[in-house]
């Protein structure tokens, strides 16, 4: 069992990742959306929900937890690492692989105020980044319009125009809310600006991960899909209903907690 864990819906572009390449394994999905965003919120608290959390689908089987989320992996992985004895996943900034392609040395970072608050980008950045130019843009309600299926495209127009301005011409989306919002942000920085979704590299090493623990060979076997919501759980159908063929609404259930 695989548990993915985010905010709220952002994380099913991880989630959407992980079952293209291990689509026979089970899942288990917490969307921790009656408290979205986690942006604005304090370390503190977002280390309290995702212990909370992550206990609920460590009682579920799950054996390895994927945070997709970048914010709530830069406040709580090492928390929950050092709570649990089972593997984690976090979102690593993709700083890294958008300096090896930049041809203008200038980076576009999409994120919320507190994933660039965190250890985790700053380290990232001090290992990565020399010698090149970091336009961070904080995406200040692209989250709340992502969760409510809407594309703000006055926002989007204004912060990819925000990193262009300063010459970038590579754009990292550094939450997992903003692959749903990809295609907007291409039309608005045109066919020259590359834009690095790190979801496939995340779902690349939850696999490592599997590999290494041995998994076992589930190839024949019907998986299990569970998705969970602490808000409203149709939200959650409507957008894995976009990714997969549609499931039934049991499987879709809200979460107190």
């Amino acid at each position: 069992m695989i548990g993915v864990y985010d905010s709220g819906i952002g994380g099913l572009s991880v989630w959407k990742e992980l079952y293209a390449i291990m689509p026979e394994q089970d899942y288990v999905y917490v969307a921790d959306s009656a408290h979205c965003p986690y942006g604005d919120k304090s370390p503190e608290y977002i280390m309290e929900r995702a212990e909370t959390i992550t206990r609920f689908m460590i009682g579920k089987g799950t054996e390895i937890v994927v945070v997709a989320c970048n914010t709530a992996t830069a406040a709580a992985i090492s928390f929950l690492r050092s709570r649990f004895s089972i593997p984690f996943v976090g979102m690593e900034p993709a700083v890294k692989p958008a300096v090896n392609i930049s041809e203008t040395g200038v980076i576009g970072v999409l994120a919320t105020s507190n994933t660039f608050k965190g250890r985790l980008y700053h380290d990232t950045v001090m290992r990565c980044a020399s010698g090149v130019k970091l336009v961070e843009i904080v995406g200040a309600g692209l989250v709340e319009a992502v969760e409510n299926g809407e594309i703000p495209h006055d926002l989007i127009r204004k912060y990819v125009d925000e990193m262009l301005s300063e010459g970038a011409d590579t754009i990292v989306l550094g939450c997992t809310h903003f692959p749903f919002l990809e295609d907007a942000i291409a039309e608005y920085a045109g066919p020259s600006i590359k834009i690095i979704n790190p979801a496939p590299a995340v779902a690349r090493q939850a696999m490592k991960i599997l590999d290494k623990c041995g998994k076992p060979d589930r190839k024949n076997a019907a998986p299990e899909l569970m998705f969970y919501s602490t808000g409203n759980p149709e939200i959650l159908r409507t957008t894995v209903a976009s990714i997969v063929t549609p499931m039934p609404p049991s499987s879709f259930i809200h979460l107190n907690c």
